[in-house]
């Protein structure tokens, strides 16, 4: 049984156990609001029920079992019963995985993937610079079909997609994808090598605007943050443009850390609660109990103008990132609307190395709202034709339709047309070639 969504990322760090009742007895029944019995692992019926379906398949089912598998796959029924989409059981190898995704560096292709909630399909968010997957020519949107000769059926896991895209240092990927817009499926080998996660960009621009763009948020990024933002302040930026677009987000403390760089300390948002100034963030259970809440005490802030490029790939931290900017009055929002993720996972570890990871929480912004299934909207809607899309690291900012605008809001000066190339007469296929180097790459929203 294989849950209906998974993403790599982790939207909050948590390292709790679990508990559970001594084994063999027999919990009470409890009844729901619905007036339904509440189900219980380890009731007499359950005990017996189990018993009866493990004899038939001991005495009727024709092929081999492998008992690895039915309990893996109990498990997973057990998370897959909850109905949250976010929720997921992970193996010990896979939750080993996942911590390695917020470390600094790992083995694979270079690519974060998302994958598609209505459809199943996994895709590529966008490619990191300098990775295989950008050498070998993988753009945002395109689709796996086939990896290594296994084709991907729609209720396969997020997680056990990336596990098959991974794999041994200098070995090779053979990748089936579609791409829209093309008349069959395109084929790519792409080598596995240590990929770092660099994942916080920066320059000057021309006329001396700071661009900062964050592709998630793990372990390293605030640091990363921090760096960049200082630097573009140090060569004289007089304004500064963050690119959050195609950010899926992750850990929710240091989306924190990060906003707390930017924002004064001890002061309180329009509409926010006077009782709590310098507010980032809350967590509040289903109870209405705060789990979680944090506050701007760094003592920087940053007073240049900003702005936030955003779509609808911005989720999660990069929402709490984007919305505590724009609740403290500090940005400009310019693109497409966010993706509107506003609850909380917590992992959860178990003591056999295991791991579950569910919903526990929605949180609150500074002044208050909750985003969930509900997004962001920009203060500048400008949408992004998907040809540019596709090629947006490589695209020249003079040609980015929503940093044009955000520039112009800010009162920058334009920046100057890209240089132009001489486009060569090859064949067809060498033009398509040249075209599909283009880049891209990070991203895990769940759609």
């Amino acid at each position: 049984m294989m849950n209906r969504k998974k993403t790599v990322f982790f939207a909050l760090a948590g390292m709790l156990l679990l508990s559970t009742g001594a084994c063999g007895s027999e919990s009470p029944k409890r009844t729901t609001e619905q007036g339904s019995t509440e189900f219980s692992y380890d009731s007499i019926n359950s005990s017996e029920k189990t018993k009866q379906i493990q004899q038939l398949i001991d005495s009727k089912f024709y092929y081999e079992t492998d008992p690895a598998k039915q309990e893996e796959a109990y498990y997973d029924g057990l998370i897959e019963g909850l109905g949250d989409k976010y929720a997921t059981y992970y193996t010990p190898e896979e939750f080993a995985q996942s911590q390695e995704d917020d470390g600094g560096e790992y083995v694979g292709i270079g690519a974060t993937v998302s994958q598609n909630m209505e459809t199943g399909a996994v895709y590529v968010v966008e490619p990191m610079r300098g990775s295989p997957a950008e050498e070998a020519g993988l753009l945002p949107e395109d689709i796996f079909i086939e990896i290594d000769g296994v084709k991907l059926t729609s209720d396969m896991e997020l997680e056990a997609v990336v596990k098959m895209i991974r794999g041994s240092k200098n070995s090779t990927a053979h990748l089936k994808m579609y791409r829209e817009g093309e008349d069959d499926y395109l084929e790519f080998e792409v080598e596995r090598r240590v990929v770092q996660n660099i994942t916080v960009d920066y320059e000057m621009m021309e006329n001396g605007v700071g661009y900062i763009k964050v592709s998630q948020f793990i372990g390293n990024t605030a640091d990363q943050f921090r760096e960049g933002v200082d630097y573009v302040i140090s060569q004289g930026a007089k304004a500064i443009i963050f690119d959050f677009r195609n950010n899926p987000g992750g850990l929710t403390d240091v989306a924190d850390q990060m906003v707390d760089y930017i924002v004064p300390d001890n002061t309180v948002p329009e509409g926010g609660d006077p009782s709590k100034p310098g507010l980032l963030l809350e967590m509040r259970d289903k109870n209405g109990t705060i789990l979680y809440y944090d506050y701007a005490k760094d003592g920087h802030e940053v007073m240049l103008p900003m702005a936030i490029l955003m779509n609808g790939n911005s989720a999660s931290s990069s929402e709490i990132f984007i919305g505590s900017l724009r609740d403290y009055g500090k940005v400009v929002l310019v693109g497409e609307k966010s993706y509107g993720k506003g609850i909380v996972q917590q992992t959860f570890p178990l003591s056999d190395g295991s791991a579950v990871k569910m919903t526990i929480a929605k949180y609150f912004l500074p002044a208050g709202s909750n985003i969930h299934e509900t997004g962001i909207e920009p203060d500048y809607e400008v949408e992004m034709p998907m040809e540019k899309l596709r090629k947006l690291s490589k695209l020249p900012h003079s040609e980015d339709p929503q940093l044009v605008k955000a520039l112009e809001v800010l009162g920058m000066d334009p920046l100057p047309a890209a240089e132009t190339t001489e486009e060569t007469t090859g064949s067809t296929e060498e033009k398509t070639t040249e075209e599909t180097t283009g880049s891209t790459e990070e991203a895990s929203t769940e759609e």
